[in-house]
């Protein structure tokens, strides 16, 4: 079994932000495999579903994006799992918009949310950063996460959400390299002026 987790923002005041752009990957994975309903456990909204032939829980927490750890391991103690066997979908400062990048381990570089994941459940879990963009100032990085795409984004976003959750698969697998070649035969980024992938962390006190 496996826990697929999304990061964000509960509440429609965050719904749209670009922050929240892991919750969107794990609502599409749903809608993708037919996952059983949402319903409240762990602190989070979760679902049962079947991704790759495998059983997997879907895990949006509503804990906040800061304190994503405390839902995660509620859930990996109840089911006794291990760090590898949680996946999280997050946005990505660093990586042009509609790029994804999956890894295992490491730091939280500067995500408040994995932060909070590595306080909880340590660090060897697998990461799946979905690219954001950067506003190319520090100084804007936090009205940049925490605003809602635009209008134009959507080109490229649906695109890109239906194909992280529709490769899902090799991910509960263990494939990490096939799912993003996959994702990136079947979307084309944008080349995007307003979000050049710059160096900078993510500081927001909902971050």
């Amino acid at each position: 079994m496996k826990l697929l987790v999304g990061l964000g923002n509960p509440g429609p005041r965050y719904a749209g932000n670009r922050h929240n752009i892991g919750f969107m990957a794990l609502e599409e994975i749903a809608r993708s495999v037919a996952a059983g309903p949402w319903r409240k456990r762990f602190q989070a909204r979760t679902a049962d579903a079947m991704v790759g032939g495998e059983k997997v829980l879907l895990i949006c927490p509503e804990t906040f994006m800061n304190n994503s750890g405390q839902s995660v391991g509620e859930a990996l103690r109840f089911f006794k799992l291990e760090p590898a066997d949680v996946i999280v979908f997050y946005d990505e400062l660093d990586l042009r918009p509609g790029k994804v990048k999956v890894k295992r381990g490491g730091g939280a570089a500067g995500h408040n949310g994995i932060r909070s994941l590595i306080a909880h459940i340590g660090d060897d879990f697998w990461r799946v950063r979905l690219g954001i963009g950067h506003p190319g100032v520090k100084e804007m990085v936090l009205g940049w996460v925490l605003g809602d795409f635009s209008k134009a984004d959507h080109d490229w976003l649906q695109p890109f959400l239906e194909a992280v959750a529709g490769e899902a698969g090799f991910l509960v697998k263990g494939d990490e390299g096939s799912y993003m070649s996959r994702v990136a035969h079947l979307t084309t980024p944008p080349k995007s002026k307003e979000a050049a992938p710059t160096k900078g962390g993510q500081e927001s006190k909902d971050d």
